[in-house]
């Protein structure tokens, strides 16, 4: 007798919050060596994007829009921290990784690329393009 194919199931989004805290405490259980480098991120993106919202799902903290959806996906491992643009695809300059239809990502290994030029660029234009909803 045959095995009964289990339906695919999709990821579904996480559930927004307006509140911090939650990628305030995911921030605190990372690496000891990542912590400049996601500290300023998260400030990039909170200083450059208003009305955020603030989720932690699968280990990654994600921050979105309400009309927008989830934007930007931080991802740290144990030697860099990768940010995920999720409608990345369509910014003007594309950051260099990804293979998705719309998200593209960037390995951030210091805090001086972290604070770079085109990454304050990709993170206002993540501001204004849809992401994941």
């Amino acid at each position: 007798m045959a095995k009964e194919r289990k339906p695919n199931t999709a990821r579904k989004p996480p559930v927004p919050s307006d509140s911090h805290a939650e990628v305030e405490d995911w921030m605190r259980r990372l690496m000891p060596d990542l912590h400049p480098i996601v500290k300023r991120l998260d400030e990039l993106i909170c200083e450059t994007i208003p009305g955020l919202q603030y989720s932690v799902k699968w280990k990654q903290a994600y921050y979105g829009l309400p009309e927008l959806g989830w934007i930007i996906e931080m991802v740290a491992y144990a030697v860099s921290v990768n940010v995920v643009f999720l409608g990345g695809a369509e910014f003007d300059t594309p950051p260099p990784l990804g293979t998705t239809d719309r998200s593209r990502y960037v390995k951030l290994t210091t805090l001086e690329e972290a604070q770079g030029p085109e990454m304050h660029r990709w993170i206002e234009q993540a501001g204004r393009v849809p992401g994941w909803k």
